[in-house]
């Protein structure tokens, strides 16, 4: 595309993308210099030039001679360009956003199998179809969020389940997005290395209302005591406690599935083979979201019959072992507790988990803590440690001689887990779900707890 045709201006120039980080630029890029929440990305000019940006948009005026155009907004611009190159037409799309601390993959993905045609896009990437694209982010950078709309509106289709993370609403990255429903599945403390504190972490999941269309609809988990009080049209609340618009009136666990009662202005029956209480939050917020999207209740609860797993999401993996393994992506505290609270085990807890490198280290210690309580194995490992070493890390979740077992390497303490787990036991592989990385200073070097699983009974088979 050229330059002529997304800015005025008098040069010519073949565009063959735009970003706002150096680091992505590549030749032929317009670099966009906005104003990022830790950084200004104007400080970065010369180094997006060095890596081939042939166009810069800035929002004062440049101190030597290159192709560029300055603007007011220079945010809205960046939208504006990202929409016109990548060609998305944003007024044809549906899109259903969920946000909150826990349960948003989970949720979210649901959400995709009930509804049916429909894309989703979050932790475990672009989902178009049965078709699955790795993404960098929960919610992307604005210019890969157009690219993969515009993916999206090639297939036809025009309705996204939707993850919004809380730094995205805090960087403004889906701004220019109308939500037709938006979910609050819950809000404790998580991310505070970002938001400071916890109101302003609040404060910013809170933005995503400002989202919401004229007409749209917002469902809340009334039972969460942080999303009390909240004021706005269409809202309806869900949760055990009876003042909830629609109340979980019974769950009923069985062996390999848990049938909900739910009272609304009618009663609803939902099985589902998502288990643990957690789950019954993101199945029932599902839920309703397919029946205020407006699909009929037979539909919804023959859709959810056939959902078995969420991919990293308390999935319970058989290898023919006559012990059982539960991977998942738990790594904030409230995540932990619940998993480990609400899963039965007649045999031994054996946990593998770790703590993020680079942020939340108050929260170190409080982890630690709790898996040595509530579990009769305590593994500590490695989760995307950054610049940070691993032993310090664990040093910092374990702060008295207690009992646990340190293994630095997250394959072999994987390994370690499988190798002394006996009948009956329940594995926790806590942390990492279906990432397909570890994160080691600033790369992203390949790996994949699933994979590791796999390989562990491949080896012994």
């Amino acid at each position: 595309m050229n330059i002529k045709d997304l800015l005025p201006t008098d040069e010519n120039i073949w565009i063959t993308g735009i970003t706002d980080n150096s680091k992505d630029v590549k030749k032929g890029y317009i670099f966009v210099a906005t104003k990022g929440y830790l950084v200004d990305h104007f400080d970065y000019i010369e180094d997006a030039i060095q890596k081939g940006a042939s166009f810069l948009v800035v929002d004062k005026e440049i101190p030597f001679s290159f192709p560029h155009v300055v603007v007011k907004n220079i945010e809205d611009t960046y939208h504006e360009l990202c929409i016109q190159f990548h060609q998305v037409d944003l007024s044809k799309f549906h899109f259903i956003g969920i946000t909150g601390t826990d349960g948003k993959t989970t949720t979210a993905s649901i959400v995709k199998e009930l509804i049916g045609d429909c894309a989703y896009m979050g932790t475990n990437g672009l989902i178009i179809k049965r078709k699955t694209i790795p993404i960098q982010n929960t919610t992307p950078c604005v210019s890969e969020l157009y690219r993969y709309l515009s993916l999206v509106q090639k297939k036809n289709i025009e309705t996204i389940s939707m993850e919004v993370s809380s730094e995205a609403l805090l960087h403004k990255r889906v701004n220019h997005l109308s939500y037709d429903i938006v979910g609050f599945t819950n809000i404790t403390g998580d991310h505070l290395n970002v938001h400071k504190n916890f109101d302003e972490y609040k404060k910013c999941k809170l933005k995503l209302l400002d989202l919401v269309k004229k007409n749209g609809i917002v469902i809340v988990n009334g039972d969460d005591m942080n999303l009390q009080n909240m004021h706005c049209k269409n809202l309806y609340t869900f949760g055990f406690d009876k003042d909830n618009d629609f109340q979980i009136k019974s769950v009923k666990e069985m062996s390999k599935k848990v049938e909900i009662t739910l009272q609304g202005q009618e009663e609803y029956k939902l099985t589902t083979f998502l288990k643990e209480k957690f789950n019954v939050y993101n199945v029932v917020m599902a839920f309703l979201i397919g029946l205020f999207y407006g699909i009929d209740k037979e539909t919804l609860i023959k859709r959810l019959k056939r959902i078995k797993t969420i991919p990293g999401r308390c999935e319970h993996l058989d290898f023919g072992q006559n012990f059982d393994i539960i991977l998942d992506y738990a790594h904030t505290i409230h995540a932990i507790q619940n998993i480990l609270d609400d899963t039965l085990s007649d045999g031994r807890k054996i946990v593998v988990t770790g703590c993020a490198g680079g942020r939340e280290k108050e929260k170190r210690p409080v982890i630690g803590k709790m898996i040595i309580e509530k579990s009769d194995v305590a593994i500590f490992t490695m989760d995307d440690p950054r610049y940070e070493k691993v032993d310090d890390i664990i040093n910092q979740m374990v702060q008295e001689e207690t009992k646990y077992i340190r293994i630095s390497n997250r394959e072999e303490a994987i390994f370690y887990a499988l190798e002394i787990a006996k009948e009956k036991d329940t594995v926790f592989i806590l942390g990492k779900g279906r990432d397909n990385y570890m994160a080691i200073e600033d790369k992203k070097v390949p790996y994949n707890d699933y994979e590791v699983i796999e390989n562990y009974f491949q080896k012994r088979s």
